[in-house]
C-alpha cells in the first residue's frame, strides 16, 4: 500500500489550554467552525466572553475599527494575559476520547503533525473549495496558533492500542449533543516516544479539516519563502490522529439540496441517464423518514420520493463508485441550479419543506474500505462526500506557533 519511506512526522507539542480553576469547561468548547450556523455561534458568544467561538468565528470590532482576524489575535493574546489560558509544563500528546450517548467511543490522539507538500505522508481525502481556506489563512496569519485540530486517520493496524489513554483525564466535559470529550495529558518521554513511532508508521489520511491543512502548507510555503527553510512551528499543524478502523468512525453521508430549477424541470429524467429511477411513495414524512434512516440513495421532490439505482457501468463512466460523485455527474447536465450541502437527512427535509430547496437528494455514507481504497490510489473524493462524527471540540487544546 505504501513505501517504508513515506511515514508522518508526528511530535508532542506545548499546548494552551483553559485553566478549570477559572472558566467551566463547558461554557468555553464550541464545535469545529464550519458546522456552526450564525444562530448558534451567537448562543456560543454569549455563553462565556471567553468561549473559544470568539478566536474560531471572530467578528470584526467596528466601533475600534478592527478586522476580525485581529480581534481574535487580540483575544487569545488577553486570555493567556489574564491566566485564562495556561501553558502546560512541557511537550505533551493529548490523548482524546469522544463517547456519544448510545455508548459509541472514538479514540485519537492530539499531536503536531508534519506538513507533506508531496502529498506521500499525508494523504488528502477530499478536494476542497477555495473561500473557506482564504479565510482560515488570515486567521492563521494573525493569531499563529492552531486553534482546532484537523482529524487524520492513520493507516497503521493496531494503533489504537498505542493510543489508548489511562488514568482519570485532565479535561471530562459534555457538549450540547451530549456527547463525553475527554482528554489526558501526556508527557512521559518513554510514552510519547511510543506514541510518535505508533503514528510514523504508516501514512495519515486527512478525514477532516482539509481547508486547515491546506491553508497550514501555503502558509508555510510563504513562511519559508520569507524568513528561510530552517525548522519552525510552521512545519506542522495540530492534529487529532485516529485508527482508520470501524470500531473507531462513525462516517455519515453529506446530502444535496437544490435550488434555482428552471420551471418544468423533470428531475428524474435528469437523473435517468446515470440511474434507474424507481418511485418509493410521495414525499411524506413517513416516507422520506424511512429512506433517509436506511441509507438510501434518493430523489425527493416537493410531491414524490424515488430510488437512484446506478446503472451497470455507471461507475465506469464517471470513473467512481462514490455516491457524490455519481450524483454531481447526473447535476452537470442541469443548467442554472444551485446544490448546497446538508449533514443530516431531517435537515435535507427540513429545506425542502421551508422552501429553501426545490429537490433534495440522499446519499449514502462511504465505507472505511472505500477511503482506505482512494487513500492507497492517491485519489481525492469530491469535497462534501464524508461527514465524520461526533466532532472534536474546539477549546479542548491550542497549539502556539512561535514567531
Amino acid at each position: 500500500m505504501w513505501k517504508s519511506d513515506e511515514v508522518p512526522r508526528f511530535e508532542p507539542f506545548v499546548g494552551l489550554r483553559y485553566d478549570p480553576a477559572r472558566v467551566s469547561l463547558d461554557q468555553v468548547i464550541a464545535p469545529p467552525y464550519d458546522i456552526i450556523e450564525p444562530k448558534e455561534r451567537g448562543h456560543l458568544a454569549a455563553r462565556h466572553a471567553a468561549n473559544a467561538v470568539h478566536v474560531e468565528l471572530p467578528e470584526a470590532d467596528l466601533r475600534a475599527g478592527i478586522d476580525r482576524y485581529q480581534v481574535a489575535a487580540g483575544l487569545l493574546a488577553a486570555w493567556q494575559a489574564d491566566g485564562i489560558l495556561r501553558a502546560d509544563p512541557a511537550p505533551a500528546f493529548y490523548p482524546y476520547r469522544m463517547i456519544t450517548p448510545d455508548g459509541t467511543s472514538s479514540t485519537g490522539v492530539i499531536g503536531a503533525l508534519g506538513i507533506d507538500d508531496a502529498g506521500d505522508d499525508v494523504l488528502p481525502h477530499e478536494e476542497t473549495l477555495p473561500k473557506p481556506k482564504s479565510d482560515r489563512y488570515d486567521l492563521l496569519s494573525a493569531t499563529r496558533a492552531n486553534l482546532s485540530p484537523i482529524w487524520g486517520l492513520s493507516l497503521a493496524d493496531g494503533v489504537s492500542a498505542a493510543l489508548a489513554p489511562s488514568g482519570p483525564p485532565a479535561i471530562d466535559v459534555l457538549d450540547d449533543d451530549g456527547v463525553r470529550h475527554q482528554l489526558w495529558v501526556l508527557d512521559d518521554p518513554a510514552a510519547t516516544a511510543a506514541i510518535t513511532a505508533a503514528v510514523e508508521a504508516a501514512p495519515v489520511v486527512v478525514a477532516d479539516g482539509h481547508h486547515r491543512y491546506d491553508t497550514a502548507r501555503t502558509f508555510r510555503r510563504d513562511q519559508r519563502a520569507a524568513g528561510g527553510d530552517g525548522p519552525a512551528d510552521h512545519d506542522l499543524i495540530m492534529a487529532l490522529v485516529v485508527e482508520l478502523a470501524e470500531d473507531q468512525l462513525t462516517v455519515g453521508p453529506i446530502h444535496r439540496a437544490i435550488s434555482g430549477l428552471a420551471p418544468g424541470t423533470d428531475l428524474p429524467a435528469v437523473f435517468a441517464d446515470l440511474f434507474e429511477v424507481v418511485r418509493a411513495g410521495d414525499s411524506s414524512d413517513r416516507v422520506v423518514s424511512a429512506l433517509g434512516e436506511s441509507l438510501s440513495l434518493a430523489l425527493v421532490t416537493t410531491d414524490d420520493a424515488y430510488l437512484l439505482l446506478p446503472r451497470p457501468g455507471t461507475a465506469a463512466q464517471v470513473g467512481s463508485d462514490l455516491d457524490s460523485s455519481l450524483v454531481s455527474a447526473a447535476l452537470a447536465t442541469l443548467p442554472g441550479h444551485t446544490s448546497t450541502h446538508k449533514h443530516s437527512w431531517t435537515e435535507a427535509l427540513e429545506s425542502l419543506r421551508s422552501g429553501e430547496a426545490e429537490a433534495i437528494v440522499l446519499l449514502r455514507p462511504v465505507t472505511v474500505e472505500q477511503i482506505a481504497e482512494w487513500a492507497a490510489a492517491r485519489r481525492r473524493m469530491p469535497p462534501k462526500t464524508t461527514y465524520f462524527s461526533p466532532k472534536p471540540r474546539t477549546g479542548m487544546v491550542f497549539r502556539i506557533l512561535g514567531a
